[in-house]
């Protein structure tokens, strides 16, 4: 598995029709204190609704790219929705087997993405313990204690 990154930067590349949903999952990331990379036009769309955004070329844009990006250990969270053109699916497969390869997380739809997020904010906010199953539910503690056959006093 993964963890998830409580800072760093996040890659931010999604088809035309995603981009209205993206923003408030991009507000949010930057509310939560990451730096937010994207390619060309999801760069341009974060811009125009006033969102501090770092431009990153895509693969078939030449370098530096994404990938490079990915290699060099500059990338913490990555949200990619693509197109079906084969340009889009070859530039994806490459991005996504480097976030694989490197142990980063990665979604393809934005409704994970979203609930990654709130997971991360739960993560920056909550103090969450580890404690065991048990512990919250006494009662069966006490009922698997009794050996079988033992009659309740």
């Amino acid at each position: 598995g993964v963890n998830l990154p409580t800072e760093g930067k996040v890659f931010l590349s999604v088809k035309e029709a995603d981009k209205e949903d993206l923003l408030s999952i991009a507000k949010e990331l930057a509310d939560l204190g990451f730096n937010l990379i994207a390619t060309g036009g999801t760069c341009r769309f974060l811009k125009s609704k006033g969102l501090n955004v770092t431009r990153i070329n895509k693969v078939m844009e030449g370098q530096p790219h994404i990938v490079d990006a990915i290699i060099n250990d500059e990338i913490d969270l990555m949200i990619n929705t693509t197109t079906k053109s084969s340009q889009a699916v070859a530039d994806s497969t490459s991005i996504r087997r480097m976030a694989l390869m490197n142990k980063i997380p990665y979604y393809t739809l934005l409704t994970a993405a979203s609930a990654g997020v709130q997971a991360i904010r739960a993560l920056k906010t909550s103090d969450m313990k580890v404690a065991p199953l048990q512990s919250y539910f006494p009662e069966t503690k006490e009922k698997s204690a009794k050996k079988p056959g033992q009659k309740a006093a």
